[in-house]
């Protein structure tokens, strides 16, 4: 009770903080901020926690601001608090730091330079997922925005350059290209190792880019993005894994369709995962994982909408029913580690003009996007086949 009487208190902070900057804030400084608090249940897996009971950690507390230095140069940066539960680590942490610097804008052509911690413009949802009134749903297709890394995924410190070129005939081009590394906690490391890890996992690089087309007079928006990032394990004292270098390389497709009262959109993945130590010396492990989603959200009030969405991931699209997986295991691991497919059903509903409440409720198949990754535990995850469901309120300034 303790963590969920401080939640309290700091969610309390921000919403008055919030009402006292709305009132003093200049046309060069702009500040925003968000307080998100709500319930999940989880049964048949340890998704949010081991005993799987009604949780409160379901909380987002953020503040973001930008100051416009002059005509050209912006600098913008985001903190939050973040309590997930096992998807991700508890805590504050810095999303963004950046500066942005408009070099070149034109009638066709517009190009900027982003430095410092940049934010992951490339996949459809990556710079929206950090703020959760801007998400489709509370928990994202896990498919493709697997919550283990999320804090990589959202960006890393480094540089991004991108440029948009607009035609009356094409349409407008996106092109977008950014170079980072992101800091991995220790916590992070033991979310995705397993508890048995005591030693330090570091990203060497991560390269990104991506090109949008959305056609002249077309409420269609198409996408293709490739991310390519090295990883090192460097063991700690009695620690069950040993010196390892893990390469994923990623590939994605997306396309969305806007309409007056509903919108389309799918995205799918391809990830190569090369692996060559961290078991034992001479361990390499090479395959395909491939993953995708379709969702679709209808306003059936200008306050309610609804959302549907089926997703599925392989953790190698060639063992889609994981009998190879289980065989390499000796049984130990089943077969359902190797795929996940997932149905969700969520409505929003408008309270107020800045205070949303959001439902959905999760029918899952398979446990392949569980952590830890490179050990699995069907310990604790012993059920094909389970379900959550999330209620949460959301209120942003």
């Amino acid at each position: 009770m303790k963590k969920e009487l401080i939640t309290v208190v700091l969610s309390s902070y921000f919403i008055l903080t919030g009402f006292a900057y709305a009132d003093n804030i200049s046309e060069d400084l702009q500040i925003h901020g968000f307080v998100a608090q709500g319930v999940i249940d989880v049964n048949g897996s340890d998704f949010v926690n081991d005993d799987q009971d009604i949780s409160l950690e379901l909380t987002e507390i953020g503040l973001n601001a930008s100051y416009q230095l002059s005509s050209d140069v912006r600098l913008a940066g985001q903190a939050v608090y973040l309590n997930g539960g096992n998807r991700y680590d508890e805590g504050f942490r810095i999303d963004y730091l950046l500066l942005e610097w408009a070099l070149h804008n034109t009638q066709n052509w517009q190009t900027k330079l982003y430095l410092g911690r940049i934010k992951n413009y490339h996949w459809l949802y990556s710079s929206t997922r950090d703020v959760p009134m801007t998400r489709p749903t509370i928990v994202l297709p896990q498919s493709v925005y697997f919550d283990a890394t999320r804090d990589m995924s959202i960006g890393g410190d480094g540089g991004a350059i991108a440029t948009r070129y607009s035609n009356e005939s094409i349409g407008d081009i996106d092109v977008t290209a950014s170079i980072g590394i992101s800091p991995i906690s220790t916590e992070q490391t033991t979310i995705l190792m397993g508890s048995k890890s005591t030693g330090k996992l570091t990203q060497k690089n991560d390269f990104q880019a991506s090109i949008y087309w959305t056609p002249s007079l077309s409420q269609w928006r198409f996408g293709l993005a490739t991310t390519n990032a090295d990883f090192t394990y460097k063991s700690g004292i009695d620690d069950k894994f040993m010196y390892g270098v893990l390469d994923l390389e990623r590939f994605y497709a997306n396309a969305e369709y806007q309409a007056e009262n509903w919108t389309f959109s799918a995205e799918i993945l391809q990830e190569n995962i090369k692996l060559d130590g961290l078991l034992f010396p001479d361990f390499v492990n090479d395959s395909k994982g491939e993953g995708g989603f379709v969702q679709l959200q209808y306003n059936i009030t200008p306050k309610l909408q609804f959302l549907g969405r089926y997703e599925h991931y392989y953790a190698n699209k060639d063992d889609k029913h994981g009998k190879q997986l289980e065989l390499n295991y000796a049984g130990a691991v089943p077969h359902y580690f190797g795929y996940q497919y997932d149905t969700t059903v969520g409505l929003k509903y408008r309270i107020a003009p800045k205070v949303e409440l959001q439902f959905e409720h999760h029918w899952i198949q398979g446990t392949a996007r569980l952590t830890p990754v490179l050990i699995p535990e069907p310990r604790v995850n012993k059920d094909e086949y389970w379900q959550l469901w999330a209620l949460q309120l959301i209120y942003w300034f």
